[in-house]
């Protein structure tokens, strides 16, 4: 995309938010000021890894108190693909949670649960690792009774999204927030009953991928990851 695009999000048409961000660190200010609003009390902070991490970090940085960030944390996901074409999600597992599929999705392919257990399998394999690396021995926060904020750096198709936000739920918090700079509107449509909020700024009704919303979109490594988790938690 070329240019400045200003777009809204459903129901928020007095507020608008000029496209692209310039990187998600910008998208996480921008996005940390719609929460305000809500008046969150001492929330955790729950970043989908990888690109969700700068952009949450921005928000409990701003959600805490000076020099003391908000709880942050990631919620590892993994998307479910269909094995003759693994880039094609058919579902998806976040830690903690069971494997929220798409059914309608699922049906036109043909598909059931039993038919993707050796990719389950593999992907909970795959969650646990990158937990272990992100988490190490540090136990993850306690969610029961919290006001939990699950962020991510855009919603395409939105299924690990919501494969998140139901595990979440299990825990029992007292309030959850979805909150991402940017997504497709038809998408953040469907999540709304997926959280008592829906916070995104901008909704565009033509929507090709998260990447095209943000000037740099670079690849995030596991080290940045770990960076910005520790700058949350040494107040940096």
């Amino acid at each position: 995309m070329t240019g400045d695009n200003t777009q809204s999000a459903p129901g928020t048409a007095s507020e608008t938010v000029r496209l692209p961000y310039v990187d998600r660190a910008e998208a996480g200010r921008v996005l940390a000021g719609w929460l305000v609003p809500l008046r969150l009390r001492a929330p955790v902070v729950l970043a989908l890894p990888r690109g969700g991490v700068p952009v949450a970090y921005e928000i409990a940085r701003r959600l805490g108190e000076p020099g003391r960030p908000a709880a942050l944390d990631v919620l590892v996901t993994r998307k479910i693909g269909y094995p003759p074409q693994p880039e094609l999600g058919v579902g998806a597992l976040a830690e903690g949670g069971e494997p929220v599929f798409d059914a309608q999705l699922m049906r036109r392919l043909g598909l059931t649960p039993d038919d993707l257990a050796e990719v389950v399998a593999a992907e909970r394999a795959e969650l646990a690792r990158r937990v272990a690396v992100y988490r190490g021995d540090r136990p993850p926060p306690g969610l029961a009774g919290r006001d939990v904020v699950v962020v991510d750096d855009g919603l395409a198709t939105g299924g690990t999204a919501r494969a998140a936000l139901r595990a979440v739920r299990e825990h029992r918090p007292s309030r959850t927030v979805l909150a991402v700079p940017v997504g497709a509107r038809d998408t953040v449509r469907a999540l709304a009953g997926e959280a008592d909020e829906v916070v995104v700024p901008a909704a565009p009704a033509v929507f090709r991928a998260v990447g095209q919303w943000y000037r740099d979109f670079g690849q995030l490594s596991d080290a940045d990851v770990l960076g910005w988790l520790k700058r949350a938690h040494t107040g940096d």
